[in-house]
């Protein structure tokens, strides 16, 4: 066997990524028929080993799709109890009262989870009604038709060498084709990406735009933790610098999640969105939970943050596009996961309905419409100006303008500004290093505080070292030539795990990418404002091992 020659599998639907949309659709999928074949492959080393959330769900859809979810041992088990917002100084902090909130901004009747963990359950009951799971299988190729139409994906190429080629023991992988193909990758996945620019999805849409989410959890004393209790902050320390905010969730066994939000589009390329939330940490609101605590966790991810404006055109020939991979996150409410799996339910329904009819690799052109008529389009076109106000006018106008859009929107279905727009990618809201001062930021104390390599330790991340770089460069010369004399090569700053380093090398730097650290939050494709560098999954399993993220 050549390593152009594969094996091919068929199923009626193969559905790539194992977060709660690919999941949702699968046991849809089987309770519509459970005579269909279905497949899910994720790149993790199993099910929920790279899934990153907040995480607060509401279980609007999950009432849905899975009605007796109570009675299921789901681990969904800590409701809301309080929800406080608060604006942050460097040395206090000013508490909104809840009643200037929107109701939908509302968390009592929510839960406070892990969605790894979720995911992980979600599986088991997908296994249950016989759904075929494959973890370690990364999807790395997209397979064609005849006719143009996605036809299945390559998955479980392993054993390739540093240099590109086959190793001793190399694996090519196979061909999983399916009547329809479900992309959930989740935000900036590669083969969505490839898909939407092959067929102009994002033709005549907003550019798509994006968060970083970085996020601990900790052990703290139990005389300072109080289950259900949610805590959303914004301000200091990004103040100007960037949008964003930061949340902790008091999850049960003194358990806290802290996490801190920087939305990708600022401009001052020394801004370093990790040592941002290390700084947060020391704020009295945070010392005074965390201190005599323990880390216990650590990882990031990249958080489609453009709203109703920025949705693709979700359907292709041969498939479609789900959850995050469609850009389907609630800014505001920082919720997407009720999103995901009703746009799971729809395409599944959408596919099944075609299958019984005799169709395959076709547009499921009843999915766009479920979810852009449906809840998910309601969520989402009530808060569509929130993001564009933000960047507009800033922290202060932010929540000014966004409370009063999001209260007429509530209170008539229409926001109070019609429909703004993103005008630039994230990239290109990168400004030059001559235009910004340099930010200095205090040394970790190893406490509240870590540097970047002794956390990436945290998120129990391992890349076999003897395989091709994933993280590709489209000129290696950028970095030196470009983005180091014009933008001070923010690359060695928004990587939250210390990925790119600019090194001396006889005299000269030189680009180093330590692509062992990569815990796969993509912001690298994302905010490089060359648009020089190019995210590919690593081999089956590898990057983060996150436990109950």
């Amino acid at each position: 066997m050549t390593a152009t020659e594969r094996e091919s599998m068929d199923y009626d639907v193969v559905i790539v990524g194992a977060g709660p949309a690919g999941l949702s659709a699968a046991i849809r999928l089987k309770q519509l028929d459970p005579d269909l074949s279905v497949v899910v492959l994720d790149k993790g080393s199993e099910v929920g080993a790279h899934i990153l959330s907040g995480a607060i769900i509401d279980p609007c859809a999950l009432n849905v799709l899975l009605p007796k979810w109570r009675e299921m041992n789901a681990p969904i088990t800590v409701p809301v109890e309080t929800d406080s917002f608060y604006v942050l100084g460097e040395k206090g902090q000013t508490r909104l009262p809840n009643w200037l909130m929107p109701p939908f901004m509302n968390n009592h009747g929510n839960y406070i989870v892990s969605l790894g963990n979720v995911c992980r359950w979600l599986a088991e009951t997908a296994e249950g009604l016989g759904v075929e799971i494959f973890p370690g299988m990364a999807a790395s190729e997209l397979v064609y038709g005849e006719k143009g139409e996605i036809r299945g994906v390559v998955a479980g190429e392993f054993g390739r060498n540093a240099d590109g080629t086959p190793g001793e023991n190399y694996e090519p992988g196979m061909i999983l084709a399916g009547k329809y193909v479900l992309i959930a990758e989740g935000a900036r996945g590669s083969l969505a990406l490839q898909i939407m620019r092959h067929y102009g999805l994002s033709d005549g849409r907003d550019p798509q735009k994006f968060g970083i989410g970085l996020k601990e959890i900790w052990e703290v004393d139990p005389a300072r933790h109080k289950p259900g209790t949610v805590v959303h902050t914004m301000g200091w320390p990004l103040g100007r610098n960037a949008g964003g905010g930061a949340f902790i969730y008091h999850l049960d066994n003194n358990q806290v999640c802290v996490g801190f939000v920087v939305h990708l589009s600022y401009e001052n390329p020394y801004l370093d969105p990790y040592r941002e939330f290390q700084r947060f940490k020391h704020h009295p609101l945070m010392a005074g939970l965390l201190e005599g605590g323990k880390r216990i966790a650590y990882g990031a991810r990249a958080i489609s943050e453009g709203g109703w404006q920025s949705i693709p055109k979700v359907v292709f020939p041969g498939g479609a596009l789900l959850g995050c991979s469609a850009g389907l996150v609630n800014v505001p409410r920082i919720k997407g996961s009720h999103n995901a799996i009703y746009s799971g339910m729809h395409a599944a329904e959408a596919a099944h309905a075609a299958i019984r009819d005799g169709r395959s690799g076709d547009e499921l052109t009843a999915y766009d419409t479920a979810l852009r008529e449906g809840p998910v389009g309601r969520d989402l076109k009530l808060v569509r100006n929130v993001k564009p106000l933000w960047e507009k006018y800033g922290l202060a106008g932010g929540i000014v303008l966004g409370g009063l859009d999001m209260w007429t929107a509530s209170l008539t279905g229409a926001p109070l500004f019609g429909t703004m727009h993103h005008h630039k990618t994230d990239a290109a809201a990168t400004g030059k290093a001559a235009d910004f001062p340099p930010i200095a930021y205090p040394k970790p104390d190893g406490k509240l505080s870590f540097d970047r390599t002794t956390n990436v330790a945290f998120s129990f991340t391992n890349h076999h070292e003897n395989q091709p770089c994933h993280l590709k460069l489209r000129n290696a010369d950028v970095p030196i030539t470009v983005n180091l004399p014009v933008y001070a090569e923010p690359a060695q700053r928004y990587c939250p795990a210390g990925v790119y380093e600019i090194v001396e090398d006889a005299g000269k730097p030189r680009f180093q990418i330590n692509f062992q650290n990569c815990v796969h939050c993509k912001t690298c494709d994302i905010k490089d404002p060359s648009q020089n560098i190019v995210w590919t999954p690593p081999q089956g399993g590898d990057g983060p091992n996150y436990p109950n993220m």
